[in-house]
């Protein structure tokens, strides 16, 4: 079975509103309930006064001849209701004798004109009334509700009188009817007074979460952001609940500003450093250089060196490049860091494309490359030098973190529907781990668990691809599973093309050995 679903949260207007429209409801209900009760009780006591006087006119002697209806004369005339009812009972407590008072409008001819006989089901209801002298509420079968008590006369027989009760719920039913429809009209009213009253109510905690939204959507994880965003001053008054919320989140965004600026400081600070520390590294790394060349061809005083020390000088000379790579990427991402302005112009990424790979088919002969060109140029604009460095650093990824034999294939592709062109490098190989593909693209990140590389590399390649990227406009991901790991380049496309047709799905085994280094190529 499957979990129940948790309720959905309403939001504070709404519960605020059905609180105030429930707590009507019930005070309308109590009032209502109170004063039919009350109006009940009253009109009860008047209809029991109205019975104790046909009860005493009942009980009272009477000579024989004064009325023709002899001892059940009491049901007509003396202010009672029409309808009302009386009965002699015998000794056995049946009823020997009945009469309903009636109006001579529904006399229809026979017997006497203001009353007649009840029917035997009417007396047998009658003669169950208890005879404890005290009102009792009767039904009797095609009459209604009766209210009806038993007398003894001072000649001995006992009578049974009732009233009708139809006035009196007659009235009971319309003061009901009176209270709902009032009771709905007042509910209406108050449903909407009080969303009124919430709504203007909650107007400052609304801009107050309007001023934690935008600040929500600032990019504060990086570059350089000025947090101005604070709660006006009239919703932070320190006197209302809503200003002791709007004060305190005045109070954390000055501290989250003041920490803002501490970072931005710290990271102007650093980048500096790295850029003077690397541009100060590039002399002293060309002359180590240079001087492990020259001793590692003539040694000391023109003689040959020896072979170890041939091999030593040749391990600083690698070691004296690999370091100057690595401070010439640090100097490019400080640079980039710093936003400084790129040369840019309108160039098309296929001939891009196919100068990367040639220069990756000549540095990975064991790789299988290919290339996917579209039949018309896709034209950017942007940093030809710096976007070749780009689609080189992928490949040199893919070539380096792959196996020999694996097929790694860029491919170029035109304007998306939202201009956008995506050029993408894409292999065959392991994978990455699931849990390193969010850190792919941070600096000095390094994570070869299951794709096997030859060589080391500094970490910086992909984060270079990035700032690249990110200086161009554009945006860069990657998706990976066994097997299937694609780097993708998205750029904003420029849309006034005049050059001529392009390459389409070629394999590397077509690409010549050298290709030219500009313009576009055409393949045999």
């Amino acid at each position: 079975m499957s979990p129940a679903r948790p309720a959905r949260p309403r939001p504070l207007r709404t519960r605020l509103v059905l609180s105030t429209v429930v707590l009507v409801a019930v005070v309308c209900a109590v009032i209502g309930t109170v004063t039919a009760i009350v109006l009940r009780s009253y009109l009860y006591g008047q209809l029991d006064g109205q019975l104790a006087e046909v009860v005493r006119r009942a009980a009272a002697p009477r000579p024989p001849n004064l009325w023709r209806g002899g001892p059940l004369s009491f049901v007509q005339g003396g202010g009672q209701p029409i309808g009302t009812v009386g009965a002699l009972t015998g000794s056995d407590g049946r009823v020997t004798d009945s009469a309903v008072s009636t109006s001579p409008r529904t006399w229809r001819g026979d017997g006497d004109p203001l009353r007649e006989p009840l029917t035997a089901a009417q007396s047998d209801a009658l003669a169950r009334l208890p005879r404890d002298g005290r009102p009792h509420d009767v039904g009797l079968p095609g009459r209604g509700d009766y209210r009806a008590r038993s007398v003894t006369a001072p000649d001995g027989a006992t009578y049974l009188v009732g009233i009708p009760t139809a006035s009196v719920q007659e009235t009971l039913d319309t003061l009901i009817v009176v209270e709902v429809c009032v009771t709905a009209a007042g509910l209406v009213a108050a449903g909407i007074a009080a969303a009124a009253t919430v709504r203007i109510a909650l107007g400052p905690l609304r801009r107050v979460a309007a001023t934690a939204t935008r600040v929500s959507e600032l990019p504060l994880h990086e570059g350089e952001v000025a947090l101005h965003e604070r709660v006006p001053a009239a919703e932070a008054d320190p006197r209302t609940e809503v200003g002791q919320v709007g004060a305190a989140l005045n109070r954390m965004l000055g501290h989250v500003g003041s920490a803002l600026m501490a970072r931005q400081e710290s990271e102007v600070r650093v980048r500096q450093f790295v850029a003077d520390a690397s541009h100060e590294l590039r002399t002293p790394l060309a002359s180590i250089r240079g001087y492990a060349e020259l001793t590692r061809r003539t040694g000391e005083g023109g003689e040959p060196v020896g072979p170890r020390t041939r091999h030593a000088l040749g391990r600083i000379e690698s070691e004296a490049r690999r370091m100057t790579g690595l401070v010439e990427d640090l100097l490019l991402l400080a640079r980039l860091d710093a936003g400084r302005p790129q040369a840019c112009a309108d160039l098309d990424l296929s001939p891009l494309v196919v100068d990367a790979v040639s220069d990756a088919r000549a540095a990975g002969p064991g790789h299988v490359w290919r290339i996917d060109l579209p039949a018309e140029p896709v034209s950017v604009r942007g940093d030809a030098a710096r976007l070749h460095q780009v689609l080189v650093n992928l490949l040199a990824n893919a070539r380096t973190h792959t196996p020999a034999g694996t097929t790694v294939t860029a491919r170029v592709r035109g304007a998306s529907r939202e201009g956008w062109a995506v050029v993408s490098v894409e292999d065959d190989g392991p994978g990455i781990p699931a849990e390193l593909l969010p850190n792919v693209f941070e600096r000095f990140a390094r994570g070869d668990a299951s794709r096997s590389r030859a060589a080391g590399g500094s970490g910086l390649g992909l984060a270079i691809v990035r700032a690249v990227v990110a200086a161009h406009g554009g945006r860069v991901g990657v998706r990976s599973v066994p097997g299937r790991t694609v780097f993708t380049v998205e750029l904003p496309v420029r849309h006034g093309r005049d050059a001529s047709s392009g390459l389409s799905a070629v394999a590397a085994e077509g690409i010549p050995p050298a290709l030219p280094r500009r313009g576009r190529p055409h393949l045999p």
